[in-house]
């Protein structure tokens, strides 16, 4: 596992290149004592991207741990490169590349909800780059499902009529964000989340089972809705050997609605793998 510390002499603010934290009045210095990093990398959600984790960067930081955010094709920042080419084995290809080109290794991979179907192939196919997975309020995918499969009927059948009257046919348009996302957050999110091709829900993931033996976690978020479709996921990691299940009382999304309380539950998965 990678791993590094950082020796407070004094209260710090920013680093700079050499490995020091510099601010106006204080100066501290990295020492390989007390706090173990972690690199955390996020397969994020549908419709939104890298962006909607911002509120993570700061808590990890603080905690000592890096976290990297990429966005998939098609959606974000990336949302000109949407097209109906773009499906599920683009945004897998996508996260395969920041491993390889970033050169992450020894990691803990975060899966929310549609980005437990990325991270499920990613951890098939690079398991030997992991510490760690942590599906956050995801789909847990076997090999030959895809997203529309793991949703029920009316479900699917709403996001596809959704899809052809108001995304071209090939784009589904947002879910609407959890009832309890303050007016704030919605002011910040809701211009940004865009349609996602209908590709990506499609595609079946295609799994090997090497990803099995990554060491595995599940964070259940109890605040659900009328439809609660991550609930047979969390049911089948709470009786599976070998996974840790927790619970948040959250609603879908707590790196938007709860980061505190996600970056200490993050924070003590980083320090059981010492």
């Amino acid at each position: 596992m990678f791993s590094s510390w950082i020796k407070e002499y004094e209260e710090f603010s920013c680093w700079n290149k050499d490995g020091l934290t510099v601010s106006n009045k204080r100066i501290s210095v990295v020492s390989r004592k007390e706090y173990p990093v972690t690199i955390f990398l996020v397969a994020h959600g549908a419709w939104s991207a890298g962006w909607c984790w911002k509120k993570m960067r700061p808590l990890l930081a603080q905690r000592g741990h890096e976290l990297f955010t990429p966005t998939y094709t098609g959606i974000g920042e990336r949302v000109h490169l949407a097209s109906t080419d773009v499906g599920l084995e683009t945004h897998i290809a996508d996260m395969l590349g920041v491993l390889q080109f970033e050169d992450l290794r020894d990691i803990v991979l975060i899966g929310h909800s549609y980005g437990g179907m990325v991270a499920t192939a990613v951890a098939d196919r690079k398991p030997e780059r992991l510490a760690h997975l942590v599906y956050l309020d995801a789909f847990v995918p076997r090999d030959g499902e895809s997203l529309f499969d793991l949703h029920p009927d009316e479900v699917r059948s709403a996001m596809r009529e959704a899809a052809r009257t108001g995304g071209d046919g090939w784009r589904i348009p947002p879910n609407p964000p959890p009832p309890d996302t303050s007016e704030s957050d919605l002011d910040w999110i809701m211009p940004r989340r865009v349609m996602q091709p209908i590709k990506t829900f499609e595609q079946p993931v295609r799994l090997s089972g090497a990803g099995e033996r990554v060491p595995t976690a599940y964070i259940y978020c109890t605040r659900t809705g009328p439809i609660d479709v991550f609930r047979p996921f969390a049911q089948r990691a709470r009786s599976r050997p070998g996974w840790r299940y927790l619970e948040m009382d959250a609603s879908h999304s707590p790196h938007i609605t709860a980061p505190e309380a996600l970056a200490a539950l993050l924070h003590d998965i980083a320090q059981r793998l010492e």
